[in-house]
């Protein structure tokens, strides 16, 4: 039994925050998990940021809702579901992801959550789980499933690792010149017919 494990910014839309920089003028947000392995630490980067410009969930969901799927990921991820079964893993929240899954089909996604108080101040967020991408794929062998998993950043490596196949995908060079044993790619048809040789 095959599960494939994917990650969603930066593999089948663009990176949120880095589009929510662009939107709001404020270039410090454009650092992601590529440039900092620390999640919590950027996490919390990010909501201080937030606070210091008066900028809360609305603002970013207004971003959100302008962002399209990276060109040729709906029809990926179409083509994957119709051959073997697919979530997507990601350290995003509930409060972004909702409409990018439904420009998507409404795949299956894993994510976290956000804290936000009532006039829309992001006060804090709620992961599922420690190291939520590798623990997931953990469980998920836990009850007999062989995962393949792909995914472009630092917080990607573990579920890659453990997994029956990984491969980097739209990665940085820095990160592939670390992890010269990942196969890496660029464009989905290339990572589909890895993943297929791979079921």
């Amino acid at each position: 039994m095959n599960i494939v494990c994917l990650d969603l910014e930066g593999v089948l839309v663009p990176e949120i925050w880095i589009a929510f920089a662009e939107a709001s003028g404020i270039p410090e947000l454009k650092r992601t998990t590529r440039d900092e392995p620390d999640y919590d630490k950027l996490m919390n980067w990010r909501i201080g940021i937030l606070k210091e410009h008066g900028l809360g969930l609305k603002e970013i969901q207004d971003t959100i809702a302008t962002i399209d799927p990276i060109p040729g990921a709906k029809e990926f991820l179409d083509e994957l579901r119709s051959i073997t079964q697919v979530i997507i893993i990601s350290d995003t929240f509930t409060q972004f992801a909702t409409p990018l899954m439904k420009k998507l089909g409404w795949p299956t996604i894993f994510c976290n959550s956000l804290e936000v108080a009532d006039n829309g101040e992001i006060t804090g967020f709620k992961m599922r789980c420690e190291q939520s991408k590798l623990t997931t794929v953990k469980a998920l062998q836990s009850i007999g499933y062989d995962t393949i998993a792909s995914g472009d950043s630092h917080n990607d490596l573990g579920m890659i690792k453990a997994s029956k196949a990984g491969f980097l995908f739209k990665s940085t060079e820095q990160i592939k010149a670390d992890n010269p044993e990942l196969e890496a790619f660029d464009t989905y048809d290339e990572l589909l017919a890895a993943i297929k040789k791979a079921l």
